[in-house]
């Protein structure tokens, strides 16, 4: 089957507004793909492998974790790019980076890191997200961060809208300084390439967590029977394949969820791009509402899905008691470190020296916001408890 033809508003790599440093091209990648390999080859990237997605990485192989679904939220991006007319390589892109500033334990550990940096500007994994490719990553003699397209840039901090209103947020500082020396246009919309990975985010934990759910024992395929989207899709698949395996039952009502969000996503995508005769990338950025988006329709099925999802996973007294523990284990870090700074490693102890304390506890708050979760609590045995050392 060939590609579709190409978009009239797609980004075209060829016409990228650069970097922030001016390097040479590459010689044989595009610049879009370039950006995915630097994303792939980063530290923060690979340190996704032991970080929550919703259970604690040691809690079982089998469960996502924030690289495996980082991955997925990629293959749906690059899949829904294409059908699209898109530029695969930049919705790829985007989706590859868009949780590289989770901390440890998913959004325990960001809920934790908030509230410990409330007096020194807060936190935000989407900034953090955003300073990790523009700063913390050093790879290179001539700059620091990743020093990717401003293409790529503008999706890693708009891929779900218009960011200028938060800007007065203190957690927002490093956008506004970032932005002042290098335009991203934060109150437009992003590319349609970075609207795709917005929604590819979330056909893909959506999905992925349906099944790991069931997986974990936390909800039966039964029990999904009554759910907007799930249910019918579900109801299908018993009477397609009466008999059979309930672990292929569930796997196969999840690539068919999966199908049938795509499917919406396409339509209503194409719909809105007619309706508003959008002809270039440029359109797209000057819209009054997301070009990329599902149907109201299934915008309604999803918010009865989350419901389910929320009551009967995300807080589950189980994962309610990991999220606790994760929490006390953060919070613990971070005010030994601020009270004794010199039991950071070197390097970070050399980072938090000649600041103020905004200044000292921003550099505990990445210090600790870089950690896996299996290094989290290895790290906070370190620190509290001496036999860790026989």
């Amino acid at each position: 089957m060939s590609p579709p033809p190409r978009a009239a508003y797609a980004e075209d790599s060829s016409k990228s507004l650069g970097r922030k440093v001016p390097e040479p091209e590459s010689r044989t990648r595009t610049p879009f793909a370039r950006d995915r390999d630097r994303i792939i080859h980063a530290t923060a990237f690979r340190r996704l492998k032991e970080k929550t997605q919703v259970f604690v990485a040691h809690e079982g192989d089998h469960f996502r974790t924030r690289l495996t679904h980082s991955l997925e939220v990629a293959q749906v991006a690059r899949s829904v790019a294409t059908a699209l007319g898109l530029e695969p390589d930049l919705a790829e892109t985007i989706a590859l980076a868009h949780d590289l500033g989770h901390p440890p334990f998913g959004h325990a550990g960001e809920d934790e890191l908030q509230i410990q940096m409330e007096k020194y500007g807060g936190f935000d994994h989407n900034v953090q997200t955003f300073r990790v490719v523009s700063k913390l990553e050093r790879r290179y003699p001539r700059w620091d961060g990743l020093n990717l397209t401003w293409e790529t840039l503008e999706g890693v901090i708009k891929h779900n809208g218009p960011v200028a209103d938060k800007l007065g947020r203190p957690s927002w500082n490093a956008i506004a300084e970032f932005d002042k020396d290098y335009n991203l246009r934060l109150g437009t919309w992003a590319s349609a390439e970075a609207q795709v990975a917005a929604l590819a985010d979330d056909i893909a934990y959506n999905n992925h967590d349906v099944d790991d759910g069931v997986a974990a024992g936390l909800f039966t395929l039964e029990d999904l029977l009554d759910v907007p989207l799930i249910g019918p899709i579900l109801a299908g698949v018993f009477k397609d394949f009466p008999g059979l395996d309930p672990v292929i039952i569930r796997l196969e009502a999840v690539r068919r969820m999966i199908g049938a969000m795509v499917d919406d996503v396409l339509a209503e995508t194409q719909r809105r791009a007619a309706a508003a005769q959008v002809a270039s990338p440029e359109d797209v950025r000057n819209m009054d509402h997301a070009l990329v988006s599902f149907s109201r329709d299934m915008l309604e099925d999803l918010s009865r899905l989350r419901e389910f999802l929320m009551s009967r996973m995300y807080r589950y007294w189980k994962v309610n008691r990991t999220r606790s523990q994760a929490r006390r284990i953060l919070a613990e870090m971070f005010q030994l470190f601020m009270a004794e700074p010199d039991v950071l490693p070197t390097e970070w102890f050399a980072r938090s020296q000649n600041r103020d304390e905004a200044g000292r506890a921003r550099v505990v708050c990445d210090y600790i916001a870089g950690m896996t979760d299996r290094f989290a609590i290895e790290e906070h045995r370190r620190l509290f408890h001496l036999d860790v050392w026989n």
